[in-house]
């Protein structure tokens, strides 16, 4: 039977919370009024994550999972999930619990009044420190001011997209995939359901200060030119910096000989400021040449080792189909 609900869980060394998530996910399930399908897909975990996910399809036919060749990141994970989803309405959702599957049934209720996109929206977050609460207010913000489409805050991958939502990412062929900003950009009627954000169930912590760090750059640089814009900014800046520098440093040699300002250190000071100014723009736009040079290889963005629940379909390519030559 052709799923109503699709379920998308990405997974990664997890073993410590996939019990908890499936008696709180599969409690969920059994409330909703259509048949539902749960997509688990293995992100190279290595603990005994894939056998519980084994386990878990032999006791639940309701269960699909996905098990990726080596660890590809978490945005692909849950593009992998959309690629094989089935159902018209389709749920993302992590499985720490830090995002309550209890809030699920308010989701549909969104969507049945006519919301393409239902996404929860932290208004707070529980025990999370100060440096990782004060980091992603800036973020958001500052994302939001610079992106070229109005990207919510305070807004992770939790949430429902409708089946023409989901078609529309699954078109989008790019690599460096920022999801919340991607389901932004492709549009529909969008809503926010507020939720306090709870701690994690279990085990560590898998996005770390460095894989914070790399998705906040995935974000702006794929929705944002400013980055290469400030660089031009600053080349002027620094121009105008060194000229009017010169001019005083003239001043002081004709008016003011003795002046200690004319030394080394001045000198120094302005090799290094301009030398910072073109680190950081070189660094900029390796950036975004960078992504160019992963796109234009045209490789799958994923390779699958295992597949269970899925065996008579066809999954939309998540593949980026390179230029003929």
């Amino acid at each position: 039977m052709q799923p109503t609900y699709s379920l998308v869980i990405p997974i990664y060394n997890e073993e410590a919370t996939i019990p908890e998530m499936y008696r709180r996910v599969g409690a969920v399930m059994d409330g909703l009024d259509g048949p539902c399908e749960l997509i688990l897909v293995n992100d190279g975990s290595r603990d005994r994550s894939l056998a519980l996910l084994r386990d878990l399809r032999d006791r639940d036919p309701r269960v699909c999972y996905l098990s990726f060749a080596r660890n590809f990141g978490h945005q692909t994970a849950v593009t992998a999930g959309l690629n094989f989803a089935r159902g018209r309405i389709v749920i993302v959702l992590d499985a720490d619990l830090q995002d309550p599957p209890e809030l699920i049934p308010a989701m549909v209720e969104q969507w049945r009044a006519g919301y393409q996109v239902v996404y929860a929206q932290r208004v707070q977050r529980r025990q999370e420190s100060w440096f990782k609460r004060l980091t992603a207010y800036g973020f958001y913000r500052v994302l939001r001011h610079l992106a070229d489409v109005d990207i919510p805050t305070d807004t992770g991958d939790f949430c429902l997209m409708d089946r023409q939502v989901v078609e529309a990412l699954n078109a989008m062929p790019e690599r460096n995939r920022y999801l919340r900003g991607l389901r932004a950009w492709a549009g529909f009627r969008q809503t926010a359901i507020p939720f306090q954000r709870d701690p994690r169930f279990a085990g560590e912590v898998k996005y770390t200060f460095r894989k914070s760090l790399a998705l906040a750059i995935d974000g702006l640089v794929s929705f944002s030119k400013v980055p290469l814009r400030m660089s031009t900014y600053v080349g002027l800046l620094s121009a105008a910096i060194a000229l009017l520098m010169g001019l005083l440093v003239l001043y002081w040699r004709l008016f003011e000989p003795n002046s200690p300002l004319t030394g080394f250190a001045t000198i120094a000071i302005a090799i290094f400021f301009l030398g910072a100014v073109q680190l950081v723009s070189i660094g900029i736009l390796g950036e975004y040449i960078g992504r160019i040079y992963e796109e234009v290889k045209g490789r799958p963005l994923y390779t699958l080792a295992e597949v269970k629940g899925f065996e008579h379909q066809r999954p939309t390519p998540a593949l980026h189909t390179p230029p003929p030559p």
